[in-house]
């Protein structure tokens, strides 16, 4: 006698879900007026908190101007800054612990901050200024970043010499890599993969293509 398969309640609705066709997938919404938004949507900044929110259009343009004061709207555009000069004597004058960091101008503290990844998050790097003055002076496009929402990136890592401006999310979203990566006191291989993706994906967006080894 071949025995019954016993099927419980919240079994069979997830199969008939499935059979219909009617299990939705996770939609994301605008955290300010909770209008649904799409994969690919804006993003709100808040300088007091350097917190990022989800933003339909409608709600990122009511604060795309300099003249915004609660929240920013963060711009999309990635440019890899191939004629940066910066000596190893600038980097170290710098002040920075690690090759990766991130430089962004805050309209809170009117000045500019460091700030690199690690498995706590991002870290405030105490920014020597006299030093970023000497770097401003050699590159005049850091005197165009936009302030809270706009960053210059640093990538010198194994060697590598990369130079980004890059919207504040996009290093926040390489802060989160990092840190979600990352295991045991060195960080490990994963987080080693998830960096080197990450700027293969800015390479390719910048026109600068290529594998990078893992």
């Amino acid at each position: 006698m071949t025995k019954a398969t016993v099927q419980r309640p919240d079994d069979w609705v997830a199969s008939l879900k499935g059979f219909l066709g009617t299990e939705r997938k996770p939609v994301e919404h605008c955290e300010l007026c909770y209008a649904e938004i799409e994969r690919e949507h804006d993003h709100l900044i808040e300088p007091d908190t350097r917190r990022l929110l989800c933003a339909c259009q409608a709600c990122a343009l009511l604060f795309d101007s300099p003249e915004a004061r609660r929240y920013r709207r963060v711009p999309r555009e990635v440019t890899r800054l191939q004629r940066f000069d910066l000596s190893d004597a600038q980097w170290d004058a710098l002040l920075i612990p690690i090759n990766l960091a991130f430089f962004v101008h805050s309209s809170p503290h009117a000045r500019v901050l460091a700030l690199y990844p690690g498995p706590a998050g991002a870290t405030e790097s105490k920014l020597a200024l006299d030093a970023w003055d000497d770097l401003a002076a050699a590159n005049p496009i850091l005197k165009e970043l936009k302030q809270d929402v706009e960053a210059l990136l640093v990538n010198r890592m194994d060697g590598v010499r990369e130079y980004y401006r890059l919207p504040i999310d996009r290093c926040y979203e390489l802060v989160g890599l990092i840190r979600s990566h990352w295991h045991g006191l060195s960080g490990g291989q994963d987080v080693r993969a998830a960096q080197l993706r990450f700027f293969e994906q800015l390479r390719a967006q910048t026109g600068e293509g290529g594998k990078a080894d893992a």
